[in-house]
């Protein structure tokens, strides 16, 4: 006999329901009071402790362990929903976002592939990238976790563009020419990473100069082609970036193009942090060039405020994307009827076969929100930007490390032993719950960094970094005065 209480759904709906509503509102709360807490708080050891319990035999009931989660977990994320947030690149994500979410997770949806709607959801996701990016109809475009995989992607599409499908089956041993690639010495370093892991070495990525603006040096970037081709290697990518992780910089994409189109290379460009500003006509001007583009890495969850995760490929030509990565089998055999219909299918365009319904949340926020004001909340992020690097200026304890191009503001303390000072503020800023700033070295400088990618946050949570980082500066240098 079957034990028909082997079923995971619960015996008393009623309930389950009761308590459903139980945690979201809890998390309604959380959102809607989030000013209420500190940016972040240490873990307590206790805490800690608690998470090193070993695996769970016997069942506990859902209201407990949702008690757990509300005492143990949410006070001590990383606080990136919360407006005093500016480190690193992390969007606060909308109430919006986390109502897709439950919905996509109550379908469950695997969108590997078969003819479903998530499927004809996310495609209509591509369709509005290619309008914003001004792609063909035919470009392809794909959700992925992050810009680290969606550069991933757009390499090895790339390389099979340079060198052909035959890399798939015989590998890079049987690859005579050495392939080289171009970005500049501020990109991301997942981009070593990628070509690191398609297998060409990062040794062969080429880290071009920067101008004072932090822009890739074009010059350099030239002669560097130039030289690599004269000693037999292979150029076949250069990757722009626009919105540089350290301080927001843009690459001279519209130049890149040119090159890139001269010296018959692929143009990649890593938007992961500033792409998505092409939604306003202010920012776009700043963009110009990514429209030629072959490829564009981006991620919804950071300017987009999209819930994590919620990355994003966009590939010119789609048959060639095909060809990178599609991998018929039996078992994954294609019909023109029934649930099998519908090729190509999502799994042709990355690794990816088992896919979550990331599209929904990024429908959903399109929709709710709409172009016009998600580019206004990007034009203020980048607004406070200017702000915070105006205030810089003026102050005689503050000093502006970079050019303020979006929405990044790289700044430190003025004093002796500048660089043990100011990585003393940030943890100490930290540590209070004020505000959370990251740092960075800048120019072989270490620099307090602001990075406005959240919403909610206001000119009040910019006058509590200056306050504090005026507050701590003072004090820790006037303690290193004093012991030394």
């Amino acid at each position: 006999m079957f034990d028909s209480g082997a079923t995971l759904d619960p015996s008393d709906w009623d309930s389950l329901r009761t308590q459903s509503h139980r945690m979201l509102d809890d998390m309604l709360d959380y959102v809607s009071q989030i000013r209420q807490r500190p940016v972040w708080q240490p873990t307590p050891e206790e805490v800690e402790q608690f998470f090193t319990s070993s695996l769970p035999v016997a069942p506990q009931s859902l209201q407990a362990t949702h008690a757990s989660f509300m005492q143990n977990v949410v006070p001590y994320a990383i606080g990136n929903s919360h407006p005093g947030f500016m480190g690193w690149v992390h969007g606060g994500g909308s109430v919006v976002g986390m109502l897709a979410e439950m919905l996509a997770a109550g379908l469950n949806s695997n969108l590997g592939g078969r003819d479903r709607i998530p499927i004809q959801v996310e495609q209509q996701v591509v369709r509005w990238m290619q309008q914003l990016f001004g792609f063909p109809e035919s470009a392809s475009g794909l959700f992925v976790t992050g810009s680290s995989l969606a550069n991933l992607i757009g390499l090895l599409v790339a390389r099979t563009s340079n060198i052909g499908t035959e890399i798939r089956a015989l590998g890079l041993q049987q690859v005579r020419e050495q392939l080289v690639a171009y970005t500049s010495c501020d990109a991301h370093s997942c981009l070593e990473r990628a070509m690191e892991i398609a297998g060409m070495g990062r040794n062969q990525l080429r880290m071009i100069a920067v101008n004072e603006r932090h822009q890739m040096n074009l010059l350099i970037l030239q002669e560097t082609i130039v030289a690599d081709r004269a000693a037999g290697r292979t150029p076949f990518c250069v990757i722009g970036t626009a919105g540089t992780v350290n301080v927001g910089a843009i690459d001279d994409l519209r130049g890149i193009a040119e090159i890139a189109s001269r010296e018959r290379l692929w143009f990649h460009v890593d938007g992961a942090c500033g792409a998505l500003g092409m939604m306003s006509t202010k920012i776009a001007t700043k963009l110009q060039g990514i429209q030629q583009a072959d490829s564009i890495a981006l991620d919804f969850h950071k300017w987009g405020q999209v819930q994590y995760d919620a990355g994003f490929v966009l590939v010119r030509d789609s048959q060639l994307h095909q060809d990178t990565f599609s991998s018929p089998a039996d078992y994954l055999r294609r019909e023109t009827r029934g649930m099998a219909a519908g090729s190509p299918l999502p799994c042709d365009f990355g690794p990816d076969l088992s896919r979550s319904f990331k599209a929904l949340k990024v429908w959903f926020t399109m929709q709710v929100y709409g172009i016009d004001r998600l580019a206004r909340m990007m034009e203020q992020t980048c607004e406070l930007a200017e702000y915070l690097a105006n205030c810089i200026e003026r102050s005689s304890e503050l000093e502006l490390l970079a050019p303020v191009t979006l929405n990044i503001v790289c700044f430190r303390y003025r004093c002796e032993d500048a660089d043990r000072v100011n990585a003393n503020i940030v943890v100490s800023i930290q540590e209070s719950g004020i505000a959370a700033p990251s740092s960075t070295i800048v120019d072989g400088q270490f620099a307090i960094r602001a990075a406005i990618f959240n919403h909610r946050t206001s000119q009040l949570e910019i006058d509590n970094l200056l306050g504090a980082s005026l507050r701590f500066g003072r004090s820790i240098s006037q303690e290193s005065q004093f012991k030394a």
